[in-house]
């Protein structure tokens, strides 16, 4: 093989290579993508690896098809993948702004069977590119696959560690298809004695690489504008961090947070919750000296636990570093929460809450659990009879634990589950709900090693909301939320725990709110 051969058949690896890197760094995206705007992760990773190998497995028998002008074959796909697979995300956050509900998820996954679809077609292509030019066929199947390989465990990790957390979603789709685009070009002009349109192919690629240059640089921007849509209230502050997008609303005072496009609190009312969350356990544990908050790293729990004068130490956990700066430092969240964090008695621990509880070797006086509603797979073990197990292993005698359960009203059956799972970890359990107007009526399962007597509940501390009067009132349950669920047929439904072998909450909890 000649030395211009030798050198083409290398560059003929690279690309197979950088454009692999390219095609899981999309694969990985629309998976992103797919869990943020339709949320359920589990659910839409599977679904973008299922389509997107479909439709490899598609663009693979097409290829036996192409066994001519394979280079200007080749760089067509790329320049189709670079324009597709470029305005993926941008595209998408326009659709479910614009059309709502159904369309964002048609988009999406027909957008994943063609970029698949594409990216099954370029390494046959490749393959019959590097024999047609003298390489022997065993050798140029087993070294562009290798390249291909290697290149999927590279954009993999590139995805995690560089591209998401440093540009976003919308940008990083562009940034992608620029490589692409380059990656094109470069076989266009290695090749370019063999094109016989060299000029039409040149002039293509270098528009499409200036159109997506700009999308890099303004397409996050005006994707804020479609995004703005999906909230009733303006944005007046977004990042995408290692963990979770963040999201600030304010208008006519109303100051809101949503993570992962979930509302997590309204101005307006969020003392409702915090005050039911923090005052009921606190007045009921036997001692309130050490303090455990899981979740809450907007720190309006650590704002009402701060009206006590007896805790010695509380620990936060919250694994994003990013929202405890935010609360810390935004004047906005710090006005709300009091500058909470800067009490001397807070320790905030950086963790996976599953992770802290299975290290943790202290005990609690009072634990609240201030987490996100189960409805992905990281969450749902955080609402799993394991984990409440690990919580009352690490409960003081006489200690108490409030967590957040969901609506008994909108998500009946979840909020029964949560506290039928408590309960069998052979904790006593009580049950509170109350009417929170930016939430609905909202519910949460007290739990003690002991019984539980709300007769001795006595609010002391100053509140807006709730009062000693006020709790008897909290647990009655009206007959459509009292827990005796039955079957379009009236047979009773039996509640199993949740757990982590059997994950049963997260269906329920997708099909009660699939509505609202």
């Amino acid at each position: 093989m000649s030395d211009n051969n030798a050198m083409k058949s290398k560059r003929i690896y690279w690309a197979s290579g950088i454009v692999s890197i390219c095609g899981i760094i999309f694969e990985v995206l629309f998976g992103a993508l797919g869990s943020y705007i339709l949320g359920d992760g589990v659910k839409q990773y599977t679904l973008t690896i299922s389509l997107f190998l479909t439709g490899m497995g598609i663009g693979s028998f097409l290829s036996e098809r192409v066994m001519k002008k394979l280079v200007q074959a080749f760089i067509i796909i790329e320049f189709s993948v670079a324009f597709i697979g470029g305005f993926s995300a941008f595209l998408l956050f326009g659709v479910t702004a614009y059309l709502g509900s159904g369309s964002d998820a048609i988009f999406l996954y027909t957008t994943i069977l063609v970029v698949g679809t594409l990216t099954g077609l370029e390494l046959p292509i490749l393959i019959r590119k590097a024999n047609e030019i003298g390489v022997q066929i065993n050798k140029s199947t087993a070294r562009v696959l290798f390249s291909d390989y290697a290149g999927g465990l590279i954009g993999g990790l590139l995805f995690i560690y560089l591209f998401r957390p440093q540009f976003g979603l919308v940008k990083t789709a562009f940034l992608v298809a620029i490589i692409n685009i380059i990656v094109a070009l470069w076989v266009l002009y290695t090749f370019r004695k063999e094109i016989t349109h060299l000029k039409m192919f040149s002039v293509i690629g270098g528009g499409l690489f200036i159109l997506l240059l700009g999308g890099a640089m303004y397409g996050e921007e005006m994707a804020f504008s479609f995004e703005q849509k999906l909230y009733s209230d303006p944005i007046i502050y977004t990042e995408e961090t290692k963990y979770q997008r963040i999201i600030l609303t304010k208008e006519q005072g109303d100051l809101r947070l949503y993570l992962d496009g979930q509302l997590q609190f309204s101005s307006s009312d969020e003392y409702r919750y915090h005050e039911t969350l923090v005052h009921i356990p606190m007045s009921l544990a036997e001692r309130r000296e050490n303090i455990l908050v899981l979740g809450g790293g907007d720190g309006l729990a650590l704002r009402e636990i701060e009206k006590y004068e007896d805790p010695k130490n509380i620990t936060l956990v919250d694994l994003d570093p990013r929202m405890v700066e935010l609360a810390k430092n935004n004047p906005q969240l710090a006005k709300l929460n009091e500058n909470a964090f800067e009490n001397k008695k807070v320790n905030v621990v950086h963790k996976d809450a599953f992770d802290f509880m299975e290290e943790a070797d202290g005990f609690y006086d009072v634990i609240l659990v201030d987490l996100p509603d189960p409805n992905n797979e990281t969450l749902n073990k955080l609402y799993t009879l394991e984990f409440y197990s690990l919580l009352r292993n690490h409960l003081n005698p006489g200690g108490m634990i409030m967590v957040q359960s969901t609506s008994p009203v909108f998500a009946t059956e979840v909020y029964w589950t949560i506290d039928h799972t408590i309960g069998e970890t052979g904790m006593n359990t009580e049950n509170f709900h109350l009417d929170i107007p930016s939430f609905g009526n909202w519910g949460f399962v007290l739990a003690s090693r002991n019984p539980i007597d709300i007769s001795k509940i006595n609010i002391n501390v100053e509140t807006q909301y709730l009062s000693t009067e006020l709790i008897p009132s909290l647990t009655k349950f009206g007959k459509d939320e009292d827990g005796t669920i039955t079957k379009d047929d009236g047979q009773k439904v039996e509640l199993k725990p949740n757990t982590l072998i059997r994950p049963n909450i997260i269906e329920k909890y997708e099909k009660a709110w699939r509505d609202y």
